[in-house]
């Protein structure tokens, strides 16, 4: 007898239906085809105990489950659950009060038969609705992430008895009802690292301002105990609310990764990660034996902190230079060739010299200028060059802690970010991949941050001086057109240009190659 169950395989972070065919024939054998792994190949202990557990048991007959598409490689313990039931319905120990043919089913199977959770629960269910089935049966802990996807009825189950029952005895799973925009809707706007926290530092705070409101890569410079990092750590409170397509985009990402088991279905909160500074290159821009989205495809439409950026590989901080401009990062090996989203905030922060001081003459360490620029070097100017912003964070005296009011909320802040992003939502409505300036390609940048005769001047000298790069030119008029935007004009004024240049600390005569 030949019986069809369904599955499902996530390659990058989409799925691909996969169909289980299961053959009982006279005979004795076990034979799985399809180009399994080994976790799939170790299965049938697996699925022999489970079944046992609950009175079934693998027959002894020649059995040959094949796995279509054969020249797609599966991986993982996932595929446990529907090989079990199409075992059991090939061998009609099972009957069959509901068209198998219409589910998809997906769960790990733990030798009592309790099911596990797996990976990749939403793009599974997606694609599970775009090819028209109308229901998934998975564990219970995928349920309601799986459930978000509209059209699609979902089945939590916490055994394979309870699928066996569903099938066999007509004890209906229990179906997860989700509203995604109710989930949605009640998000967590808690802020617990809040702006007015930070004593003095005003002007950093407008650059972090700046950089929220166009989505601008910044870097900060300067000495220990300056407060880099607990600014940088304040970014998320002041960054808009993720709209319901970036949160089920989001969510899409970490549920391949295995990271939604807290997220109660959707992430509302957009992502901030900081890799300590001894991560890979593979762990940090995806890919390894069995491709995963690395650290900044987790960071899309979020915050990647790179905290003391001179102590990261060389290795590891070139290969974010194409995601930084592609916003994407494409990942070929010999055996696969996989693209993972990455539009993410970059922020880095640097201490200035090896000792951590530059150029102070009470510095308790001071490094030579041949110190210094080796230590700078190993940061390289392409990737400097992709840094919108680079900013010098200067340690706050004793009578601005002691005694300075608290400082503008991180609430007062977020309110003047989203206005700016709603002007720039208004601007690029018209392109599916631009919502905000940072993401503006050249011809973009041509149409909306034209300037006037007076500011061409201004940026010319500023060109001529600093000796940038074209694109550090584009970085400043997108900088400009932000600040323009935060002040509601129209057009890039002189005033906004100014400002932009003043954030390319890096530029001036100096630093880097000027020491």
């Amino acid at each position: 007898m030949l019986t069809k169950v369904f599955g499902s395989a996530v390659f990058g972070i989409d799925a691909t239906t996969i169909t289980i065919e299961v053959h009982v024939d006279n005979g004795i054998g076990y034979h799985l085809v399809g180009l399994p792994d080994n976790a799939i190949k170790e299965s049938n202990y697996r699925i022999a105990a489970a079944l046992l557990t609950h009175n079934f048991k693998i027959p002894g007959k020649k059995l040959t489950l094949n796995m279509a598409p054969a020249d797609l490689r599966k991986e993982g313990a996932a595929y446990d659950l529907p090989l079990a039931m199409g075992i059991l319905l090939a061998s009609e120990q099972i009957a069959q009060e509901h068209d198998p043919e219409a589910y998809i089913m997906m769960g790990e199977l733990s030798l009592d038969g309790t099911l596990q959770p797996i990976r990749g629960a939403l793009p599974m269910a997606i694609k599970a609705r775009e090819e028209g089935f109308e229901r998934m049966i998975l564990p219970a802990q995928n349920a309601e992430e799986a459930a978000i996807v509209r059209g699609l009825e979902v089945y939590g189950a916490q055994s394979i008895g309870e699928v066996i029952d569903h099938f066999n005895k007509g004890t209906a799973l229990k179906q997860v009802l989700v509203d995604p925009n109710l989930l949605f809707a009640k998000q967590n706007d808690t802020i617990s690292m809040d702006f007015a926290d930070i004593k003095g530092q005003e002007s950093i705070k407008r650059c972090m301002e700046v950089a929220a409101a166009g989505g601008h890569n910044i870097l900060l410079i300067g000495p220990p105990g300056s407060g880099k990092t607990m600014i940088a750590k304040r970014l998320p409170s002041i960054l808009p609310p993720m709209t319901l397509d970036e949160a089920l985009e989001t969510t899409k990402i970490h549920s391949v990764a295995g990271r939604t088991k807290e997220a109660k279905g959707i992430l509302t909160q957009r992502p901030f990660r900081s890799p300590h500074h001894t991560i890979s290159d593979v762990a940090l821009v995806g890919g390894g034996t069995y491709p995963q989205p690395g650290e900044i495809s987790l960071a899309h439409n979020g915050v990647l902190f790179l905290d003391e950026l001179p102590e990261f590989k060389r290795a590891v901080l070139e290969v974010l230079r194409q995601p930084l401009e592609d916003r994407e990062v494409c990942i070929s090996r010999a055996r696969f060739n996989v693209t993972y989203p990455a539009s993410f905030m970059m922020v880095a922060s640097m201490n200035p010299s090896p000792g951590g001081y530059f150029n102070e003459p009470d510095a308790p360490v001071v490094n030579s200028p041949q110190e210094i620029q080796r230590y700078l070097g190993r940061i390289s100017g392409p990737l400097l060059d992709r840094m919108d912003m680079h900013i010098e964070v200067n340690p706050v005296g004793f009578d601005k802690l002691s005694d300075a009011p608290a400082g503008t909320s991180s609430a007062t802040i977020r309110a003047r970010v989203i206005k700016a992003r709603a002007i720039q939502e208004q601007r690029f409505r018209d392109q599916e991949t631009v919502h905000y300036n940072a993401q503006m390609q050249s011809k973009a940048i041509r149409k909306y941050c034209k300037l006037d005769q007076a500011s061409k001047e201004l940026l010319k000298q500023a060109m001529d001086r600093l000796g940038l790069s074209a694109r550090a030119y584009d970085r400043i008029l997108k900088v400009a057109r932000t600040i323009a935007d935060l002040d509601g004009a129209s057009q890039i004024k002189e005033e906004h240009l100014l400002e932009a240049i003043q954030y390319r600390n890096l530029d001036r005569p100096g630093w880097m190659g000027g020491l």
